[in-house]
Parts: structure tokens; sequence; C-alpha cells
């Protein structure tokens, strides 16, 4: 009887707010099934060759044990070019192989979705100066006005706020909320902007236009 392998767990991460992908050590040694320490090893002794891909990065990180003790454990995060340059260091077992193709496809993954996100950001561009124009332009508003105009998109887009959203994401963090949404985000976001936007050039109130957005977004 052929027995099918386990699926692979989550294998490459994007922080909030950061640009470049990264698997991590534990992730290699666990899915090429090898010793984490034999992946530890090798990261340290080829070092310099790994940082001629870039900085390389690690997280210290507690871990707690049954007895409820912990331990301090050094996590490092790899880009696509570093784990690569790993694996090869690696025997080419099936289970190394394997992992092989999965990394380089989870890294095809996520470099497509952080393309499709700076796209958006780029065509949202417009739309946002327009926003920031028009309220500037308006005699009649203050300071807050765009923080308020911007929120009610979030609110019509998630039901939460800026606030909220980099709360529960990047929490004590400055990060603008924009810079923390998926690509799929970021055009829903933009969808509620631009009818935000239409609505202030006609002249709609706020009250009004929380009252239409925000009823559209219970249907």
């Amino acid at each position: 009887m052929t027995h099918k392998a386990a699926p692979l767990p989550k294998l490459v991460f994007l922080e909030a707010g950061e640009h470049e992908p990264y698997t991590t050590d534990k992730i290699i040694a666990e899915c090429a099934q090898v010793k984490r320490k034999v992946v530890s090893d090798l990261i340290r002794r080829y070092k310099t060759d790994l940082e001629s891909f870039g900085i390389l990065r690690f997280k210290n990180a507690k871990i707690i044990s049954e007895d409820g003790r912990g331990r301090p454990e050094k996590l490092y995060h790899l880009n696509e070019q570093q784990a690569t340059l790993l694996i090869t260091y690696l025997r080419n077992t099936e289970p190394v192989k394997a992992f092989k193709k999965a990394l380089v496809k989870e890294f095809y993954a996520m470099r497509a979705e952080l393309t499709k996100r700076r796209e958006l950001r780029a065509e949202g561009k417009p739309q946002r100066r327009s926003l920031t124009d028009m309220i500037r332009d308006n005699p009649g508003a203050n300071r807050w006005d765009y923080k308020l105009y911007t929120d009610l998109a979030y609110k019509a887009a998630f039901g939460k706020t800026a606030a909220q959203i980099r709360k529960e994401r990047a929490p004590g963090s400055k990060r603008r909320a924009v810079d923390l949404l998926t690509a799929d985000e970021l055009s829903a976001y933009q969808k509620q902007e631009n009818a935000v936007a239409s609505l202030y050039a006609v002249g709609v109130d706020y009250e009004a236009m929380k009252a239409v957005l925000l009823t559209e977004r219970t249907k």
C-alpha cells in the first residue's frame, strides 16, 4: 500500500510591513527531515556565503518546556536566495527534493502576492492624492478630516478602523494600516476609499456618507 506524504506546513512568511519573504532554519529542518542542529551548523559554517545574498537575520524566541521553564532559541530568517543556497548543502534525499520544489512554489506565490500589492498601491495613489487634495482645499475641513474619512473607508471594507487593524497585526508599531493589508484586502479598501472620495466630491456630509457605506457593508 502506498502512503501519502504528510502535507507540509506553511513554508514562507512575510512579517507585517516587510517586503522580503523568508523561511526559517526550523522549517528547513522539519521539512527536509534533518536535525535542526545540522541546519544551524550549516548556517554558521557558510555564514559568509549566505550573507552575500543579504543580511542573515534571526530572532531570539523563548521556548517553553513541559515543566514551564523557558529557554532562548535563535530562529534564523532566510530569504529565498539564502534558503536555496543552504538546501544545496544538504544531502539530496527524497524529502529534501520534495521540500525544494514546495519551497520554490511558495516563494513564487509570495512574490506574486507582493507584486499584486505593489500594483494595487500604485493604482491607488492618484485617488489617494485626490481625496487628500479635496479635503485640503475644502475651507470647512479640519486637521482630523482625512483620518475620519480614511477610517470610514476601513470600516466599510473591514468593519475596523486603521488603528484597530494596526493593533491586531503589528501591535506597538507605527506602520500604516494600508501597509499591513494583503493584495485582496488592499483592493477592497481602495474600492471603499474611491467611494468615499466620490461622495465627498459631490458634497455628501460625513453622517450621510457613513449611513450609505456602512449600510452597504451589512447587505
